[in-house]
């Protein structure tokens, strides 16, 4: 295919391609979409090699947000039965953070619900990522706090955060539908806080809201401008108790043709699969390692992702390799610039139906009995009651 081996080229040249050439791969067919997967993996191997960066979620305050975000188990006035509860201690965010350690992951996310942390809350997270960074050696800490306030950023970069997590979520055409307490620009701002203050930026996007091929396109070239050197994924979870709630519009294949157009835009960024893969690209899962060279391993904010065990298995079945403490995981053109210094960045990105900044993720099998193709998956939506806020073992 023509389209096809233009990208490969242009995205090993860090060329990106034509908004045309983006909504072609969004327009090809399920019979192409090996293909596809082939093409935007040469581009992959090229920049990341056969490494994938594990992540792990604490969820640092639970529930009872006041924006209005349609996508969130936590927005004002939800009805999903999810858990809540109010900010952890340091020491309790520190053992959350110290179990996906030990299963394997490279960076910790912290996440908190709410439109954005006061000073006091800066102060508190500051002293939760001191705490994290001192009982776990060599660990990288992303915050995700919400909408930022001028001087936060560097406070949280002072406390030694390594990377911010704001996704875009949707088209700047299309936010005003989803969410209506805050806006698009004020999400860039953030980004760009984060930015300036030194610490990888990580933004991405939500998929499976209702939006357009055009929509995505939108967003992920609005990505690529604000320049972040992680972009995760998400496929929204429709909560039960939410405005999204029916809205089941993705297939494994076409996850598929998101994540490869994300990484034809993106070629040399870390592209993160992040909350929603169980449940949207089930038994697909392996495939997408081949686009994205990130992931999030075990549960999500408020929802429950598969074993922590059967993700490294996934990882060695697929005949990829979980990525050291030791290994930068941006090339070097972009390992030198990016706000983690020597490490590297990456960033959070778990949360908004499931990305960061807001607020779900994946799913566990709940059923023995399998719905036809065309029916909602919603057996594999099952929410979080074990590890952070709770008394349980995390799943890790």
């Amino acid at each position: 295919m023509d389209l096809l081996n233009t990208l490969v080229d242009k995205g090993l040249r860090r060329e990106p391609p034509t908004r045309e050439e983006a909504l072609a791969v969004l327009a090809t067919s399920d019979d192409d979409v090996l293909d596809v997967v082939a093409a935007a993996g040469k581009v992959r191997r090229h920049w990341f090699g056969r490494r994938v960066k594990l992540n792990y979620l604490v969820n640092l305050k639970s529930g009872l947000c006041p924006e209005d975000c349609s996508y969130c188990s936590q927005r004002l006035g939800s009805k999903a039965d999810i858990l809540k509860y109010t900010w952890l201690k340091p020491d309790q965010a520190s053992r959350a953070a110290a179990a996906g350690v030990a299963g394997g992951a490279k960076r910790v996310c912290l996440v908190a619900s709410g439109r954005g942390p006061t000073d006091r809350d800066v102060e508190r997270v500051s002293d939760t990522i001191k705490t994290i960074k001192e009982q776990n050696e060599g660990v990288e800490v992303c915050a995700c706090l919400g909408l930022l306030s001028d001087g936060q950023a560097e406070r949280l970069r002072a406390a030694g955060a390594d990377a911010y997590n704001h996704n875009l979520n949707t088209s700047e055409g299309t936010y005003g539908d989803i969410t209506t307490t805050h806006t698009y620009a004020d999400r860039v701002e953030t980004v760009q806080k984060a930015h300036a203050a030194g610490l990888s930026a990580c933004s991405g996007l939500i998929a499976g809201m209702g939006e357009s091929d055009e929509d995505l396109v939108d967003v992920v070239f609005a990505l690529r401008a604000l320049d972040p050197d992680s972009v995760p994924v998400n496929f929204l979870i429709p909560f039960e108790g939410t405005p999204l709630a029916k809205e089941w519009n993705l297939t494994p294949q076409r996850c598929l043709r998101i994540l490869a157009m994300v990484r034809f835009v993106c070629p040399d960024v870390e592209v993160r699969i992040a909350g929603g893969r169980e449940v949207h690209l089930r038994t697909l899962q392996p495939l997408a390692l081949h686009l994205a060279n990130s992931i999030f391993l075990g549960d999500y904010l408020t929802s429950e992702g598969q074993a922590g065990k059967a993700d490294l298995e996934m990882i060695a079945d697929a005949g990829f390799e979980v990525e050291g403490t030791d290994q930068v995981t941006l090339p070097g053109h972009r390992a030198a610039t990016s706000g983690c210094g020597s490490q590297e960045s990456a960033g959070c990105g778990s949360h908004e139906g499931g990305g960061c900044g807001s607020h779900e993720g994946g799913g566990v099998c709940g059923s023995a009995a399998v719905p036809s193709a065309d029916e909602p998956r919603t057996d594999l939506v099952a929410v979080r009651r074990r590890g952070a806020g709770t008394d349980l073992a995390p799943n890790a």
